[in-house]
């Protein structure tokens, strides 16, 4: 046995730990702006969301002797096609959340690893066997157990988690393409940089609540007028950045710490703990369909996790440094 192949357990511990961390954190976030879609607009809460990210980013994560060197980056218009896609992986996914059950919005959201597959074999040109391409079929099955077309229990809002999805696959192919030529410091900082621009714009356009009023959850998210929120809510929109800063630095950590074969499928608890928190707090129970759907992308994401990492495909802690 090799060295390089020989787990280091106290390492190992440190790595699951960080994942099931950064599944936690994830997970207070997604619920944190979930619980506001009733009250405020969804840029409102991203901004203020993105503004707490960036601030504790640039501390935490950028060289103590020279804080601005985080922001010096060659390639600019890189950073701005990321940001993009994840404003829209972000928004889409939240928006959703205002009209569907968590669990099944973070189910759908949950393809996105297999989605980067084919879009790295069809863009990178890395190669992909039948069992990733067979367990991709089997989460897009699972998918369409849940989003029910053609069926009367069918909701357009469903359609939002698969966007998401999309748009976070396109973001992480391009990681990829990236390379080691930006750190995860610069990357995140450019990402929260573009929340901001994209919230105070959608803040300008829509902020006077004059698109509001169709009555649709989603939709009202988006468009609600913008209101000052009491210090109680403004704190916990505080918190939501720091767990979505947060769940980024434990997710880099531990795949830095240790082989992505033995982090990956950890990240899937966030899938676990969407049902648990929608379940207690919400009291949503999926369908029997929906409850086929969500263990099928569960298996078939956990298969293509465990399969990449024995391929060294899986992301980097860098590729990790652009999840929501």
């Amino acid at each position: 046995m090799s060295p390089a192949s020989v787990v280091d357990p106290d390492r190992a511990r440190l790595s699951i730990a960080c994942a099931l961390g950064a599944a936690l954190a994830f997970s207070i976030n997604d619920i944190t702006v979930k619980s506001f879609s009733a009250t405020y607009p969804l840029h409102e809460v991203v901004l203020v969301r993105a503004a707490v990210a960036l601030v504790l980013t640039v501390l935490l994560l950028a060289p103590r002797g020279d804080r601005l060197a985080v922001f010096r980056t060659q390639r600019r218009k890189a950073h701005v096609f990321r940001g993009l896609c994840v404003v829209v992986t972000n928004m889409s996914f939240f928006t959703a959340l205002a009209s569907l059950p968590l669990a099944e919005t973070s189910a759908v959201f949950f393809v996105a690893p297999l989605l980067i597959t084919a879009l790295s074999a069809w863009l990178l040109k890395e190669h992909v066997g039948i069992r990733r391409w067979s367990a991709l079929c089997v989460g897009l099955l699972g998918v369409l157990l849940i989003v029910k077309p053609g069926t009367a229990a069918f909701q357009w809002a469903v359609l939002l988690p698969a966007l998401s999805a999309m748009a976070y696959a396109s973001l992480h192919t391009m990681t990829r393409s990236m390379g080691l030529a930006e750190s995860a410091a610069t990357m995140s900082v450019y990402i929260q940089l573009t929340f901001i621009v994209a919230c105070s714009a959608m803040g300008l356009v829509f902020g006077s609540g004059q698109w509001s009023g169709s009555g649709h959850p989603s939709l009202e998210f988006l468009f609600r007028a913008w209101s000052w929120p009491t210090a109680a809510h403004f704190g916990l929109m505080c918190v939501a950045g720091a767990c979505s800063a947060a769940g980024g630095y434990l997710i880099s950590q531990a795949y830095r710490s240790s082989a992505a074969g033995l982090v990956a499928p950890f990240e899937y608890s966030g899938l676990l703990l969407a049902a648990f928190w929608g379940f207690i707090i919400w009291g949503e129970v999926p369908g029997a369909w929906s409850a086929i759907g969500i263990v099928l992308i569960l298996g078939a994401g956990l298969f293509v996790a465990v399969r990449e990492a024995r391929l060294q495909l899986t992301p980097t802690a860098r590729d990790a440094a652009g999840r929501r």
